[in-house]
């Protein structure tokens, strides 16, 4: 297919022809479309024009379509299939790892009628073993289909294999070998089956430094594993090391994808994962945790406020300043915490060595606080009569950034030894907690340094 760019006039041309349900027109309008191009437009179609649409296609184009669809938009679509035209139409064509990502969500009863349609056995027999694994874990991510020889063949027998089994693997990326027990022994290239003598064993020009990974491990695990190693493909292995499935790259791209909107949406202080589409009651309680605790938030600080009100009595003048000292303090302890957040993520950064990284940051911290402090004392004294005044907001303000640094520092990595996602620390958790401690902080040293002057 040739690169194409879809335009509205396009888009619009092609709502016409589906409309008046003109099957050639379609078909020569899309003829040059990427699968991944078509789903994309289908989201500016109703249910009954976009099932027209697909019905246009057959076997795996149809299915990459469908691949690509959200899966909220996904699960909506297959409604108006029955289960045996679900298994017939499109499960049938897909690799059983699509399969599972696409059922597993479905009711049990309707789940079972798909898979019970399924005619090939063995195919319908992987589905259900690969339903058994939690969906975050690599056995939740594995296809089953993959090539695999025996390490005592030779290479001749082993290419017979390769083209035998090559029939039910749409991408061959490597050749697994493994012993009479199906554990997994090695891996063996491409290059050097071609290179090899027709009689030499496998066993000796196969590949033995091979990484997997065990079917419990947790799907960060797994992308942070293809990640460090460059890898495509990642085999899959059982307690026994007998190999059980692979894991190919644009399954870690889902899980990556995943794992960045559900930070993203803890950061936004979003405590379960929505859609813009989701009813308005689903938005609403996503939303609203985070908001009552920053309006707690929001009334302590109006009660720390309280407790200094005779001091705001006598220097009024303070009260200018509440709002930068605060949003200073928000800054500081995010930016910390991204950092930190960032580094736990891509495993570049441990929690044992706690104190070093506080120190660190500590000094980063000084300094930028200097830096901020210095600016704003140089304002004040240009703009504001009173000395007092401008040490106050200084000191207030460098002592602040110091604080919220340190805080965003500890806090995010003392979740992740808890086992709690350490994104939630640069959420409004953090912010609110900082505009706390930067009104506290504030308050208390304008005390100090006005009792002294």
């Amino acid at each position: 297919m040739s690169n194409f760019t879809v335009t509205k006039e396009f888009i619009a041309e092609l709502k016409i022809a589906v409309e008046a349900r003109q099957t050639e027109q379609v078909r020569n309008l899309l003829a040059d479309l990427h699968p991944e191009d078509v789903a994309e437009m289908l989201y500016d179609f109703n249910t009954e024009d976009s099932k027209f649409v697909i019905a246009l296609f057959e076997g795996e184009y149809a299915v990459k379509i469908l691949i690509e669809i959200d899966e909220d938009t996904r699960d909506k679509f297959l409604t108006n299939y029955s289960s045996e035209e679900i298994a017939h139409q499109f499960i049938e064509f897909m690799d059983t790892d699509d399969v599972v990502a696409i059922i597993r969500s479905f009711p049990p009863k309707l789940k079972d009628e798909i898979i019970a349609h399924v005619t090939d056995h063995t195919f319908a027999a992987n589905i259900i073993s690969l339903l058994n694994f939690d969906e975050d874990t690599a056995g939740g991510l594995m296809a089953k289909e993959l090539v695999k020889v025996n390490e005592n063949r030779n290479v001749a027998q082993c290419i017979d294999e390769i083209r035998a089994q090559a029939e039910e693997v749409n991408n061959v990326y490597t050749v697994y070998v493994v012993d009479d027990n199906d554990r997994l022994k090695g891996l063996i290239s491409l290059k050097s089956l071609i290179l090899a003598r027709a009689n030499e064993r496998i066993a000796n020009i196969m590949i033995h430094d091979v990484v997997a990974v065990p079917t419990h491990a947790a799907s960060e695990e797994v992308s942070s594993i293809m990640d460090k190693y460059n890898l495509v493909v990642l085999p899959v292995v059982d307690a026994i090391g007998r190999l059980v499935g692979r894991i190919t790259i644009d399954d870690v791209v889902e899980v990556i994808k995943e794992e960045a909107e559900k930070d993203y949406e803890l950061m936004s202080g979003i405590t379960e994962s929505v859609e813009s589409t989701d009813k308005v009651w689903v938005l609403s309680r996503a939303r609203l945790p985070w908001l009552l605790i920053g309006l707690l938030g929001g009334i302590i600080s109006s009660r720390v406020i309280g407790v200094y009100e005779n001091q705001l009595k006598i220097h009024p003048e303070m009260a200018f300043f509440i709002p930068l000292i605060a949003a200073m303090g928000g800054n500081a302890g995010v930016q910390s915490s991204a950092i930190i957040v960032k580094g736990l993520a891509n495993n570049t950064l441990g929690t044992r060595d706690i104190f070093p990284k506080i120190a660190k940051e500590f000094m980063v911290a000084l300094i930028n606080g200097l830096v901020c402090s210095i600016i704003i004392l140089t304002y004040n004294l240009f703009m504001s009569d009173s000395i007092d005044l401008s040490l106050t907001v200084s000191v207030a303000l460098i002592t602040v950034i110091i604080f919220a640094s340190i805080l965003g520092t500890f806090v995010p990595m003392l979740l992740d030894r808890m086992k709690i996602d350490p994104a939630l620390a640069t959420g409004p958790f953090i912010t609110t907690t900082n505009d706390l401690l930067g009104l506290a902080v504030y308050f208390l040293v304008g005390r100090l340094l006005y009792a002294t002057f």
